[in-house]
């Protein structure tokens, strides 16, 4: 439970911190940026072919341990989070640091061709890997 209400106080930070207070990391390397794309990318791929099996393995343990199942996982990812279930498409953004955090941005057009940014916490594990441990979606108003 403990476990649960740090992750929605996290969530919650890392949905309303304007950019402006946000930081840059200086000291994430190129193959770091390149391993969190990977990982957020490769989770949106299983998404979409409903693999939840792979899917959930890039889930933090954490996650994991809250939803136990990949189904119940996936449960929750078709009905709560749908721009990056089915993405029409998706871009890459800035890469930040948001109370101690990396988050990594991204922009996606939902399946209904709404606007979305992407904030995904990410958590470096101790065999080196990245996995995500959140994701907090923000509606985003069409560009004109």
């Amino acid at each position: 439970m403990r476990r649960l209400l740090a992750a929605l106080a996290l969530a919650a930070l890392v949905a309303a911190t304007p950019v402006c207070a946000q930081e840059r990391p200086a000291d994430v390397s190129p193959a770091d940026r390149s391993a969190i794309e990977a990982v957020i990318a490769h989770q949106i791929q299983a998404f979409q072919r409903d693999d939840g099996d792979t899917a959930f393995g890039f889930a933090s343990p954490g996650i994991q341990g809250l939803f136990i199942t990949p189904e119940r996982f996936m449960a929750m990812v078709r009905e709560g989070y749908r721009p990056v279930y089915h993405p029409r498409s998706m871009a890459f953004g800035d890469l930040l640091v948001v109370d101690g955090h990396l988050v990594q941005e991204l922009a996606v057009i939902g399946p209904d061709g709404s606007p979305h940014l992407a904030r995904y916490v990410m958590e470096h594990e101790a065999d080196g890997t990245w996995r995500i441990d959140g994701c907090v979606l923000v509606a985003r108003p069409p560009l004109s």
